[in-house]
């Protein structure tokens, strides 16, 4: 490409006397880490001297500058929060099973929470078109312990699979393993599933986990959790095409969520027919008795 420059300078004095003499349209700096700026490269004082230099060249020159940045174990952006406070977006590559999740965290000109699907080609990054089907292509059918959630991630709506797994527990206190959910709200559901419904956990261990690799923290998820958990410990399977969507109250309540009408689209256009939301069901126990009683 005639029109792309590849430097392997770290330094930063040099990296903005060059762009000063060639500015261009775009920068991509990989990574913000490698930076030398008034100390190791990667340190604090590194980091924050060079983001604020590379933030002040995006606003005196008007190119756009992308500055890739290592994240944590924890998955955050590693280094001073001052780097995330700097940019007008903040933007992490995920991966989710065979597939790469783009997701905003920071967005100072739209909302955040939203992302995009891809998948590794020979051609590179290329675009998941219909992300549902894509997530449930491995589904099981027929089998005990698994619910369908209509999930919203930012504005996306998104037709996932929870799957659940209860077994008897050799531990005197049973163990309780979430992934891709918010454990403490499985937590509840699992509550409320054995004081309201009386279904005996206190001697199984209970897995829950979101298939396909995304994390999505979403209270819209709990129906379908609570469905998922009900079904496996109970051994009986959920209808293929049925669909969940509600958050679980205390009480057992199944509660309002936002973007109904945007899940229920989803829902109808990744082929289900039939659907359990907080327009048609009152209460956990209504559900579990309609579809598992």
């Amino acid at each position: 490409m005639k029109d792309l420059l590849l430097l392997r300078e770290t330094r930063l004095e040099p990296l903005l006397h060059l762009l000063e003499r060639e500015p261009p349209e775009a920068l991509f700096v990989d990574s913000i880490q490698t930076i030398e700026a008034g100390g190791s490269p990667g340190s604090l004082v590194a980091v924050r001297e060079a983001t604020s230099a590379f933030v002040r060249f995006a606003k005196e020159s008007g190119a756009a500058v992308v500055l890739v940045g290592h994240v944590t174990k924890e998955g955050v952006v590693a280094g001073p929060k001052s780097v995330e406070h700097a940019v007008d977006a903040t933007l992490y590559l995920e991966t989710a099973g065979v597939y790469r999740v783009l997701r905003s965290a920071k967005n100072r000109f739209g909302p955040v929470g939203e992302l995009g699907v891809f998948r590794m080609e020979e051609e590179g990054l290329l675009e998941v078109k219909n992300p549902s089907e894509a997530f449930l292509l491995e589904r099981p059918l027929g089998v005990p312990g698994s619910a369908i959630a209509l999930a919203l991630a930012g504005e996306r709506a998104l037709a996932l699979e929870v799957q659940a797994l209860a077994a008897k527990t050799p531990f005197p206190a049973p163990r309780r393993v979430v992934q891709g959910l918010e454990a403490r709200r499985v937590d509840m559901v699992l509550a409320v599933l054995e004081r309201r419904l009386g279904l005996p956990l206190a001697n199984l261990d209970v897995y829950v986990n979101l298939a396909g690799g995304l994390k999505v923290l979403d209270p819209g998820l709990d129906l379908a959790v609570a469905l998922a958990v009900y079904s496996a410990v109970v051994g009986r399977p959920l209808p293929q095409d049925l669909a969940a969507v509600g958050e679980v109250g205390l009480l057992g309540e199944v509660r309002s969520v936002t973007g109904l009408e945007r899940r229920l689209r989803e829902g109808e256009r990744a082929g289900f027919a039939r659907f359990l939301h907080p327009g048609n069901t009152r209460s956990l126990g209504e559900a579990v008795e309609r579809y598992l009683g």
